[in-house]
């Protein structure tokens, strides 16, 4: 009953729902409007801070090779931000905050999971009341899997119960093995995918609700998840039986893409644009499910502590900034050709020349994730806080993505279409009217370019790092991208040393158009006579040496300068910032074979009493 009573309204499009709180399980579940309400109020732990508002979303994700947190790591506030450095330790309040929600929401799901089959209606119904109740039954199997998967993904074998918490013979539940509870959810959400029914049959849940495609490409991603490498005591390992799940996910994927119910949105940056506010440019789905946020405790800071910096805007007042890319991710991505670069990067904060917006350009440790933007909601700078902009947790482009790399491993070519055609279709989306990268033939050369397209598509959306960890490739890339930066120290060898030291910027005009165009219309000094670049002026200024002082007009901004240095003559680095710091730089406290995951908080060790084990090295 406690978890029928505490179910918070939802108030953003259709998701509202009358509280069932007068009455009793029996009466609740014996009402197909009712029933639909505590399916809401399953859904509702997935906004907020503690869910994909914030948490879950950004520091959780952060860490990989694309985004990260900047700034010095103390450790006596245990802020939310330790998380995002590998710096977390049990006493941190805000892995209990998040750990505890996640169970919130798995026990509102339990309840609905015991009583829906139970019910008159969903046994002895007409056949309209009887798909409904299936459909919310299957709705809330795959809430319940989602958070265990979050669990899962972030701490191993966590306690895990099927039943509501008044059932449980004892409160004080120990540690399940990890494969028993992903084996439990797959098939979970097997049965679910056969009841919730696909995106045309049921326009109304759109993209805010769970449809068929959904759920089958959730299944395909916990699959993978389940088949791939997760960190047991002090290894990395992964099942022999590994490609039974890969076979799950090519499956489920080659059924959405044969259900011709979504498509790649043929503008990039839309796909972000339609998450902000009620006007969607999303006409394809790409969009397949997406966390609605709403009001002060279920709204997320998307755009408003992340996303593109506005400081002091005459529009749109402060926001954004709190994530920066990686100074070397700029250079992942094809200068000119790749238009995801500049969605997904900002080079440039928004400020104020006067009463106009201009935009200024940045240093490169200062680059902002550029996919959320305040810009693109109805608040302006009036308004400071939250602004309902929405998690997106599966989109089209990573059902193709997930398609080639299981097609891949299994060498299986009887797919819908082949594993090569599912990547070009996501690269020629990126590459526009110019050449994409030539395909690789051989099974090893594809997965590598699987694990390059898949930095270079969902760069700040929350995947890399779990992507890295299920190929066993954390540690590896943190070091690759530690060495990258140290290269990127000005005069050190490498693949950086003919890039400038410095960038020279003058302030112009931001008119809040897309990111390209802003980029491209970006004033950065470049030597007269240069020709034209594809993608405006940066794609010169980036890629060649620079002057050692400003131009009359233009401001200096640091770039290779930022790294530090490196002595040609004795061979050593001067460096600061992300590499030079042991609290303060990139990954400052990731340890391999350790920080794949992380220490259970201690609220929950002390109040299990003994029931549930630390995890490892903690």
């Amino acid at each position: 009953m406690a978890a029928i009573t505490s179910f918070s309204s939802c108030k953003k499009d259709f998701l509202e729902y009358e509280s069932p709180s007068k009455l009793s399980i029996k009466q609740t579940f014996e009402s197909v409007e009712n029933t639909n309400s505590v399916i809401i109020g399953a859904y509702t732990k997935l906004a907020g801070d503690p869910g994909y508002g914030r948490q879950l979303s950004i520091y959780y994700s952060l860490g990989g090779d694309d985004f990260t947190y900047r700034g010095a790591l103390n450790f006596e506030t245990f802020r939310d931000y330790v998380v995002a450095n590998y710096a977390q330790i049990p006493a941190n309040e805000t892995l209990f905050r998040v750990f505890a929600n996640l169970y919130q929401g798995i026990e509102r799901a339990n309840v609905a999971c015991k009583y829906i089959p139970l019910s008159n209606l969903y046994n002895n119904g007409t056949a309209e009341q009887k798909a409904k109740m299936r459909m919310y039954y299957g709705e809330a199997l795959t809430l319940r899997a989602l958070y265990y998967s979050e669990l899962i993904r972030n701490w191993g074998d966590v306690p895990a119960t099927f039943v509501p918490a008044a059932d449980l013979p004892s409160q004080f539940v120990p540690n399940t093995n990890r494969d028993e509870t992903y084996d439990r959810i797959l098939d979970d959400l097997g049965q679910a995918a056969a009841w919730v029914p696909w995106r045309n049959e049921i326009p109304s849940y759109g993209t805010l609700r769970l449809t068929k495609a959904a759920v089958k490409a959730l299944r395909a991603r916990i699959a993978l998840a389940r088949g791939g490498y997760s960190l047991r005591l002090d290894k990395m390992e992964r099942p022999a039986d590994y490609q039974k799940y890969y076979r799950i996910a090519f499956d489920e994927c080659n059924d959405i893409i044969k259900s011709n119910q979504h498509s790649l949105n043929p503008v990039y940056e839309n796909i972000f644009k339609s998450l902000h506010g009620t006007t969607r440019y999303d006409n394809t789905n790409e969009l397949i499910f997406e966390v609605a946020m709403w009001g002060q405790q279920n709204d997320s800071y998307l755009g408003s502590s992340h996303g593109l910096r506005f400081n002091n805007s005459p529009s749109w007042g402060g926001a954004g900034g709190t994530v920066t890319a990686l100074p070397t991710y700029f250079y992942e991505f094809e200068a000119g050709k790749d238009v995801r670069r500049d969605v997904t990067l900002a080079l440039y904060n928004v400020e104020a020349s006067g009463a106009t917006d201009v935009k200024v350009g940045q240093s490169s440790i200062n680059m902002t994730l550029n996919k959320f933007r305040k810009s693109w909601t109805a608040f302006t700078g009036a308004v400071t806080g939250t602004y309902g902009v929405n998690w997106p947790i599966v989109r089209y482009a990573d059902v193709l993505l997930m398609y080639a790399e299981a097609a891949n491993e299994l060498q299986d070519f009887t797919g819908t279409i082949t594993p090569a055609a599912a990547l070009q279709l996501v690269q020629k989306r990126a590459y526009g009217t110019n050449e994409i990268p030539v395909t690789p033939t051989s099974r090893d050369d594809f997965f590598n370019a699987i694990v390059k397209e898949r930095l270079l598509e969902f760069g700040g959306e929350g995947m890399r790092k779990y992507d890295l960890i299920r190929w066993n490739m954390l540690a590896s890339k943190i070091a690759e991208v530690r060495e990258n930066m140290k290269q990127f120290a000005v005069n050190a060898p490498g693949k950086y040393q003919n890039m400038p030291q410095y960038l020279y910027f003058k302030a112009s005009s931001f008119n809040n158009l897309s990111g390209p165009v802003e980029m491209a219309t970006l004033d950065v000094y470049v030597p007269a006579n240069t020709p034209d670049q594809p993608g405006g002026k940066i794609n010169y200024a980036a890629f060649n040496p620079s002057l050692t002082s400003a131009p009359a007009g233009y401001t200096q901004k640091w770039w290779r300068n930022e790294m530090g240095s490196y002595n040609a003559t004795t061979g050593a680095y001067t460096l600061r910032e992300y590499v030079g710091g042991a609290n303060n730089s990139y990954a400052a406290k990731f340890e391999a074979n350790k920080k794949e995951l992380l220490p259970y908080p201690q609220k929950v060790l002390d109040e299990n009493r003994g029931a549930v084990v630390q995890n490892y090295g903690y």
